[in-house]
């Protein structure tokens, strides 16, 4: 089955963009399902004067975390806004020149996926000055229906956790717009145009739709399913698998046992899931140069994996495998908390000597009420 995208379906909503000066919010994903590019869609049918690039850049070519001025992009000559660096949200003097912010972006279906909020911050700077905000949506590629994982705590939110949701959210990126608009009181003028042919319970192969890198460190659909497994590791001195071919499915540092490692976590024999021992030596990020031992997540069965409680079992065994070894990752700015506290949205896997199954609990108990809420927002 084809799935028909936002974008795909631009000449029958070509009546929202006449007149009207627009501003695109894209990067390599956004195309339609011939691949051909979202900027030289609307360049050929609108006026489409601005682009804004989230973190990587709208062409890719920028890794995680690193910052660029704003630019012109060398293939359509329009303008490029940078929304991750010094202004993650839009200023007054960067939406001047537009009616109508678009976005055209594939999400991964989690949280911690920095996306969601430039574009949550670009919908409260439209309704801030008077431009309307539209989503040409997309599939969740891990699927609509599993929600998993605790809400973030209150003096928490942060750039990979802006509002309190759950790891795993199971909404469309335009669902989400419509879910942040009213729930969280931005209130702007928004569209979303939305897909044909999804349905709730797809994974992305179903779609028909080929699958595009949405960042450097997210190669395939796989990659996408296990993100929320090891994106945790982000606030350790552990390796999530930066600088190698398989980034997140590979977890490992130079002082882990591998055998011991996978051996303990398959006893726990956690649902969907085997582990196997793996050595490997990233080209950059953590342990850039040295061999790592550890383990590669082999999803076995998507609908019954839970990634979620995956990050926290092995979270505790590697803290308790290696506790001199082991350690939580500094701020990486002068006044702001650890990145695990983030990452988990709250200071709690920090602090206390934790029990994976309780805090895995108390989360889907904020899960489940999380799930009827996001319910009545949805599209399809």
């Amino acid at each position: 089955m084809q799935v028909i995208l936002g974008i795909d379906r631009i000449d029958e909503m070509i009546h929202l963009f006449q007149g009207k000066r627009v501003g695109l919010i894209t990067n390599p994903t956004g195309v339609n399902s011939t691949l051909r590019s979202t900027i030289d869609i609307l360049n050929e049918k609108i006026n489409l004067v601005a682009l804004y690039s989230p973190e990587h850049g709208i062409r890719g070519d920028i890794q995680a975390g690193e910052k660029v001025d704003s630019y012109i992009d060398e293939k359509s000559g329009v303008k490029v806004y940078t929304l991750y660096g010094q202004s993650k949200k839009p200023t007054k003097e960067m939406l001047d020149d537009i009616d109508i912010m678009a976005i055209d972006i594939q999400d991964v279906g989690s949280r911690l996926y920095t996306y969601l909020y430039t574009m949550a911050y670009c919908m409260q700077s439209c309704r801030e000055y008077d431009k309307q905000f539209v989503v040409f949506d997309r599939p969740n590629p891990v699927g609509g229906e599993i929600v998993e994982g605790g809400l973030i705590q209150e003096g928490f939110t942060s750039f990979v956790g802006l509002y309190p949701i759950p790891y795993r959210y199971g909404l469309t990126i335009g669902e989400a717009a419509k879910f942040f608009n009213s729930k969280f009181n931005i209130n702007c003028k928004l569209e979303v145009i939305k897909m044909l042919g999804w349905q709730r319970n797809m994974s992305y192969e179903d779609t028909g739709l080929t699958w595009i890198l949405p960042s450097p460190n997210m190669p395939t659909v796989d990659t996408a399913f296990v993100y929320n497994a090891t994106c945790i590791f982000e606030g350790t001195n552990i390796s999530e698998g930066r600088g190698t071919t398989k980034p997140f499915e590979w977890v490992g540092a130079p002082w882990l046992d591998a055998y011991k490692l996978a051996e303990d976590m398959n006893a726990k024999v956690l649902p969907g899931v085997i582990f196997r021992p793996v050595y490997f030596t990233p080209t950059f990020s953590k342990h850039n140069g040295v061999l790592c031992r550890g383990v590669q997540i082999h999803v076995q069965d998507r609908l019954a994996f839970k990634p979620v409680k995956v990050a926290l079992h092995l979270l505790y065994e590697i803290q308790h495998q290696v506790p001199d070894q082991f350690e939580f990752l500094s701020s990486y700015t002068t006044n702001g908390k650890p990145m695990i506290d983030y990452n988990t949205g709250s200071d709690y896997i920090r602090t206390h000597e934790f029990s994976p199954e309780e805090v895995y609990s108390r989360w889907e108990k904020e899960a489940i009420k999380f799930k009827r809420i996001k319910m009545t927002y949805h599209l399809y």
